[in-house]
């Protein structure tokens, strides 16, 4: 990765400009974390982002590092990187991110991200850019992670039916509205762990262009990485309101115990993505997990049309936020 001559304020903006996009993406995903938990009323509103914040955050000495090395060495070409690229990559996704955020569809801010990478580096150098071994990894988990999800709800939620099938309704309900806040708590867990590196990533990849790191470096620097987990948690707090419907009601309509077999599935799927260093995305996951654990108790409990819109989503985000990303790469270059 070539060294590049980058002011000092180019470099402060695009490290700015990357934490916004942290912060949107707790923002946009909290819906992730929390629509379970409000929707099944174990806690209000306010308590559950707070949680999920605070989780996001304690996910810095939990994780390692090997989606934050995927995302920054491993999408596009180091030698096409500069700070155009970056530019571009960045305002394409945080675009595509208020975009479903306003619309309140749950579209996946990782990919977002993705996709701003490759339509800024293809802008500039062509589809040659392009690694393929790490897009391919990123691109089968659209399709893996969603259906680990859904098998993982399924089975948790079928498992669970068994235990407790002697079990009065209230009972149930009383043990899994308990059950759920670790549930909750495990799920933002992994979703600060698997989504603030990603960031982190970018960062780390801008810092090697200005020269201020060097390839040698194990790990980024520690300021870059409080940051970032500092930038999700807040924008978690401040939640996504827009999305939480659509993910905690109108999908299925789900109780404590449903609620708990969905974030207890969605959580596994994401400790073991980032344990391999691989950037899926949490809406995919938890998505996934709703349906199964609706699928489980009977196949018209899910509200398909609502989770095909979705998946349109999925499908749209990733050419959507490069088409946004090679625009934003051109403007760059001439206010850069």
């Amino acid at each position: 990765m070539q060294t590049l001559q980058m002011s000092i304020w180019v470099l402060v903006l695009l490290v700015g400009l990357a934490l916004v996009f942290d912060f949107m993406n707790g923002f946009h995903d909290a819906a992730n974390a929390i629509a379970t938990v409000v929707s099944t009323g174990v806690l209000k509103p306010q308590t559950a982002v707070a949680m999920a914040a605070v989780f996001n955050f304690i996910a810095i000495f939990v994780v390692g590092l090997k989606v934050a090395a995927t995302v920054g060495k491993g999408t596009i070409d180091p030698a096409v990187v500069d700070q155009y690229v970056i530019f571009g990559a960045l305002v394409g996704a945080i675009i595509w991110n208020l975009i479903t955020w306003y619309y309140g569809i749950p579209s996946s801010s990782s990919h977002a991200l993705i996709g701003g990478l490759v339509g800024a580096a293809v802008a500039k150098s062509g589809t040659g850019a392009l690694i393929g071994s790490g897009l391919l990894k990123t691109v089968l988990f659209i399709v893996i992670s969603p259906l680990v999800g859904f098998l993982l709800g399924s089975i948790i939620m079928v498992i669970v039916s068994w235990l407790f099938v002697r079990s009065t309704p209230r009972k149930v309900d009383t043990w899994f509205r308990r059950m759920q806040m670790a549930s909750a708590a495990a799920y933002s867990l992994g979703h600060g762990g698997n989504d603030a590196q990603k960031t982190i990533g970018i960062i780390w990849m801008l810092l090697i262009v200005a020269g201020v790191s060097t390839k040698a470096d194990a790990a980024p620097p520690m300021w870059v990485i409080i940051s970032c987990y500092t930038a999700i948690s807040f924008g978690t707090l401040f939640g996504g309101w827009r999305i939480v419907k659509t993910m905690g009601q109108k999908i299925t309509k789900l109780k404590p115990v449903g609620g708990f077999c969905a974030e207890t599935g969605g959580a596994i799927t994401l400790f073991a993505a980032t344990a391999m260093g691989v950037p899926v995305s949490t809406t995919h996951t938890i998505t996934g997990a709703i349906v199964g654990v609706g699928s489980a108790q009977k196949m018209s409990a899910v509200r398909w049309g609502v989770a095909g819109n979705i998946v349109w989503a999925w499908i749209f985000t990733i050419p959507a936020s490069a088409f946004m990303a090679a625009i934003a790469w051109w403007i760059g270059t001439h206010v850069l």
